[in-house]
């Protein structure tokens, strides 16, 4: 029995099964087409016909309504809200839908994504009416405007804004009560970033004092989302929730999880998010104000809602007071996610494997830095990757070279012994221990390299960067299966050579296993991303050039 040859192929073995469970946890589409848009010639919006949102029900709004209140909502919300309530905001970055009935971000659609690379003037809808998906926040309390869930209707200016090259815009939402309370809710949008300030601006002219408590909160369907990458295997993306946890700087929420236990904890700062492949939205408290969570799934419904609350605020007459939080929504930049929250850029999952993973981004980042063209920094890096583990390979090379060396004796100890088993293995061993070889010499130094791939694989995986990028020729998107298959076959090719370079067990079912390992590695491969196919045939293109060379200098120096 060849014992390097079965721990080899049970790693391999593995490591496939770990690759094709991950896919399966965190990637794949149902990819449906942008619905035509008609044009609202009230607003002069262009709004897509099934955009218009639902105005938030009773059990939306946070637990701290009393129970007395909860008939009024029911009956006195409307179900749909009508295009004139709509106003429209537009940055370099962010095109918004908010409802002013209650002052909701009901819609964004990123221009710098687009949904695809043939429809580059389409950009990606991340907050998708279709799934329910709006970003919502109030005031409530004894003397908050959302405290029953019946949304005041702000009014503004303008319907339409645009930051139209300066460095930031304010959109005010204005309303008044009877009792002669002014309220703002204003939203602050910057040049070139996906961070918007959401603040109320509270000026007490009534004759008592207020006291508010502000809430916001990411309200979604269970379902896959309407708009994202496609790919031929159709495997189902991660949706789910993220918070920071009293333990954890990212904890993560599925939908079934959510649906079997509420979450709910008090914690200084912290964030709470909605993740999905290569981009995110959440809402970031002060870090320094300790605020109440609340991850839910609302009864008979298939919503979930992701908020917080922060404590009463009492807003005595004739003073004025400002309350709220921020909101992200975009891609999963990490640098730019490590600055907004602690936790928050470990939305960008990489898995148990994390602490390799980070230090390959960042090396392939700044490679990319110099060449401008991820697939050549994907090339780069697996060189040098591969040159660090050259000492591992060295062994593991040496090894299988003197396995090689001996297969020939192997061979004739076969013949000699036929089916006596026990015989074969004893002589067998007495050969390994007289020339010196290691039948697990060259298995464990190749485990050791696995790691490294799989920490590279949710890197090329999980990095928005490499969303849409383009390689050189027909590759033009890293991020999706080779349109041609070419990359899948030459690797399939590339394993095949570098089993050649290898001695072959001498068991036939051993031999026969490893002659198709080439032909069900390349099937598999024909649906992977074609950066990680790339990785894959530069890794072993390294590798045949590096066993080539390690025998040689063996077979020179016998």
């Amino acid at each position: 029995m060849d014992i390097q040859r079965i721990v080899i192929l049970l790693g391999l073995a593995v490591t496939s099964y770990l690759l094709i469970l991950a896919w399966n946890d965190d990637y794949g589409s149902n990819i449906d087409p942008l619905e035509p848009t008609v044009i609202d010639e009230t607003s002069n919006l262009s709004i897509p016909m099934d955009d218009l949102p639902e105005a938030v029900v009773s059990d939306d709004i946070p637990d701290v309504i009393p129970e007395a209140e909860v008939d009024a909502i029911r009956t006195d919300m409307p179900r749909k809200l009508s295009a004139r309530h709509n106003i429209l905001v537009r940055t370099d970055v962010l095109d918004i839908t908010i409802d002013l009935q209650g002052g909701d971000i009901v819609r964004v659609a990123l221009p710098s994504y687009p949904v695809a690379l043939d429809t580059p003037n389409v950009p990606f809808l991340l907050v998708d009416p279709k799934n329910s998906y709006a970003a919502q926040s109030g005031l409530i309390g004894p003397d908050g405007l959302d405290k029953s869930g019946k949304r005041p209707l702000y009014t503004t200016t303008q319907s339409h804004y645009e930051l139209d090259g300066n460095e930031q815009l304010k959109v005010d939402l204005n309303y008044r009560t009877e009792a002669g309370v002014y309220i703002t809710k204003q939203f602050l949008f910057k040049q070139g970033d996906y961070l918007v300030e959401v603040k109320y601006l509270v000026e007490n002219q009534s004759d008592t004092d207020l006291q508010v408590s502000f809430f916001s909160q990411i309200k979604r369907d269970g379902q896959e989302p309407k708009n994202v990458d496609s790919n031929s295997m159709g495997l189902q993306p991660f949706i789910g929730g993220a918070v920071r946890s009293h333990d954890e700087l990212y904890k993560k929420l599925s939908f079934d999880d959510i649906a079997d236990e509420n979450y709910k904890a008090k914690i200084t700062g912290g964030y709470v998010a909605l993740v999905q492949h290569y981009f995110v939205s959440a809402w970031i408290p002060s870090r320094e104000t300790e605020v109440s969570y609340q991850v839910r799934k609302l009864a008979n419904q298939d919503i979930y809602l992701f908020g917080f609350t922060t404590p009463m605020v009492t807003i005595p007459m004739n003073k004025t007071e400002q309350i709220g939080a921020h909101y992200y929504v975009g891609p999963k930049d990490q640098y730019r996610l490590e600055q907004i929250a602690e936790g928050l850029n470990l939305t960008v999952d990489y898995g148990f494997l994390w602490w390799l993973a980070q230090p390959l981004f960042y090396l392939l980042t700044l490679i990319h830095g110099v060449f401008n063209n991820w697939g050549v920094a994907i090339i780069l890096l697996t060189v040098i990757v591969k040159t660090l583990l050259f000492p591992l390979s060295a062994a593991s090379f040496k090894s299988m070279a003197k396995m090689r060396k001996l297969q020939p004796e192997m061979v004739r100890l076969k013949e000699r012994y036929g089916d006596d088993k026990q015989q074969f293995s004893q002589a067998m061993m007495e050969l390994y221990k007289k020339e010196g070889a290691n039948p697990l010499g060259g298995c464990f130094p190749i485990l050791l390299q696995m790691p490294v791939f799989l920490a590279l694989y949710w890197t090329l995986m999980e990095s928005v960067e490499l969303r849409q990028a383009p390689f050189a020729l027909w590759i033009d998107d890293l991020s999706v299966m080779d349109p041609y298959f070419v990359l899948p076959i030459l690797m399939g090719i590339s394993m095949y050579l570098t089993q050649m370079l290898q001695p072959e067990p001498p068991d036939p079912v051993q031999a026969k296993v490893f002659k198709m390992m080439p032909i069900m590695f390349t099937f598999f491969f024909l649906w992977f991303p074609s950066g990680l196919v790339l990785y894959w045939l530069v890794n072993n293109i390294l590798s045949i050039m590096q066993q080539w060379f390690v025998t040689r200098q063996i077979e020179k120096g016998s």
